[in-house]
């Protein structure tokens, strides 16, 4: 019996519960679609560093599956278009895929369902917690990360499955190679994609270096190669199982105890829990401008100072900086999300999800819950039980970049511009 697999932000074999679960079948069909973005405030397509990463990431489970085997098929297009013939071209008696949160993926699926007349399954996505597993209140799951942590922080994450034995694909699947494009990893942060690189980089920081040991003190360091695992890119994409990296982080703790900075880094993988399971529950809240709990926050949208902000042409250096960072390298660290998205909402008044968007295009990271989740956080209409945080750009400077070297590498210091270009009946303004 041939069944068929759909990847989508599951792209590892090691400990995949979805793959795993149609490793009985006589022949198996990997399919992947390279993701449709909904144009949103003139922000198409993906970033160049975020598309290198994604092909690399192909690339490689390309490769590993090949090696087994296998064949991993990319397809521009809807699954709803291409599924039903593939179904039919192959003879294909049962179709999977892996739980991911969204919107727009939600309904994917949804449609696909009704479009195959053959078993759909929806098996578990690269979490912690199962949604099984999840304890929740009459009013359902918690809405702010407090009373979540207290929910689950005793619970034991399920221990990884390990690598399923895949069986062949179908004789008429034709091998084609993921196509790679020139851009290159930036100097100030080469990260390469796959399942090889992540486990790579999560043994270099936790077992080689140790540095998960002061994990808590560098975090909110603005860069340099171990103040932070960087191990977001590979969780993202699914290259890397969160069951894993929870698992070598318990073997580390047994072996040289636990402290303050590993207790924090699991506590930072109950936030990405925390994040993934309320975007579910959110639904289309999570894109709404005053988020679930309708509060208002009156904005405008001037077009230049976003522009400006994209560009990282505002009158706040350390801002600037993040910006030709984050375009640069497709990275930004946490502290410097956080500056750049209170600039964004509380300095230039505007709409959260405008920013949200810039990041969505950039970001090698990217995914949808944590990053929306966490621009709802910063404007106040999501999880933040203080209503929004306003970060103060020269304290922040003063406390991160004191000495100015990060603003000058990444050339932050522009010259002043006027706050408007137009009058009131949109004249120049002189």
């Amino acid at each position: 019996m041939t069944e068929l697999y759909w990847f989508r932000n599951d792209l590892r074999i090691d400990d995949n519960p979805g793959l795993a679960a149609h490793a009985e079948a006589s022949r198996l069909l990997c399919v992947y679609f390279w993701p449709r973005q909904i144009p949103w405030c003139n922000l198409t397509g993906m970033g160049e560093q975020r598309k290198r990463f994604l092909l690399e990431t192909l690339a490689a489970l390309q490769s590993d599956l090949r090696e087994r085997g296998q064949e991993l098929m990319v397809l521009h297009g809807s699954p709803a278009r291409w599924l039903p013939e593939l179904v039919a071209r192959f003879s294909v008696r049962r179709v999977g895929v892996s739980r991911t949160p969204g919107v727009y993926e939600g309904w994917e699926v949804d449609r696909v369902a009704r479009l195959l007349e053959i078993p759909f399954l929806v098996h578990e996505g690269n979490t912690l917690f199962s949604a099984a597993q999840l304890p929740r209140t009459n009013a359902g799951l918690p809405s702010q990360f407090a009373p979540f942590r207290r929910l689950v922080e005793e619970l034991g994450s399920a221990s990884p499955s390990g690598e399923p034995l895949l069986p062949p694909r179908p004789d008429r699947v034709s091998a084609e190679t993921v196509s790679q494009q020139e851009t290159r990893p930036h100097p100030a942060f080469v990260v390469r994609g796959g399942a090889a690189a992540g486990k790579e980089r999560l043994h270099a920081w936790m077992l080689r270096e140790r540095a998960v040991d002061t994990y808590k003190a560098t975090r909110n360091q603005l860069e340099g190669l171990f103040f932070s695992s960087f191990l977001s890119p590979w969780l993202a994409t699914g290259s890397l199982s969160i069951r894993r990296v929870a698992e070598l982080l318990r073997e580390y703790e047994r072996t040289h105890g636990s402290n303050e900075s590993t207790r924090h880094l699991y506590s930072e993988f109950l936030w990405r829990e925390f994040f993934h399971w309320r975007a579910y529950e959110d639904g289309s809240t999570l894109f709404r401008a005053s988020g679930r709990g309708r509060r208002r926050h009156l904005r405008t949208f001037e077009p230049r100072s976003f522009a400006r902000w994209c560009a990282g042409a505002t009158d706040f250096p350390l801002v600037n900086a993040l910006m030709h960072q984050l375009v640069a390298t497709g990275w930004m660290s946490n502290r410097g999300r956080q500056i750049a998205a209170s600039c964004l909402v509380n300095e230039l008044n505007l709409d959260w999800r405008y920013g949200a968007a810039f990041f969505e295009k950039h970001l090698i990271d990217y995914d949808v819950a944590s990053n929306y989740g966490n621009w709802q956080y910063i404007a106040g209409v999501g999880a933040d039980p203080r209503g929004g945080r306003h970060f103060n750009i020269d304290k922040q400077t003063s406390l991160y970049d004191p000495e100015g070297e990060f603003v000058q590498r990444w050339q932050g210091v522009c010259a002043p511009q006027p706050e408007f270009s137009v009058d009131a009946a949109d004249w120049p303004i002189a």
